[in-house]
């Protein structure tokens, strides 16, 4: 029994390469007479970038004071008023 089933199996192995030949065959035929998928020439894209326009900006010339006056300020500052304690150590009452 061990036999019959073996070649059973080789027999359906050849059976499904011819079939898969014819079908793959077939399509390759059809696809040729249909004219699917044509080889396309390949088409070269260059990108070409346009020069960039030069730009001139003109600034007209500003007329710039020479005299420059600084002048220091110095501010004392205001004393503290004094605390009673201080009020008192002057006086020379200090306990």
């Amino acid at each position: 029994m061990a036999e019959a089933s073996a070649t059973s199996q080789i027999k359906q192995a050849v059976i499904g390469v011819i079939v898969l030949a014819i079908t793959s065959a077939g399509g390759v035929l059809v696809n040729k007479l249909l004219g699917g998928e044509e080889e396309k020439e390949e088409i070269k894209n260059e990108v070409v970038t346009p020069a960039q326009p030069t730009i001139n900006i003109n600034i007209p010339q500003q007329e710039t004071k020479t005299d420059t006056v600084v002048q220091k300020v110095y501010v004392k500052p205001k004393p503290k008023p004094k605390t009673d304690r201080e009020k008192r150590k002057e006086e020379g009452i200090d306990w």
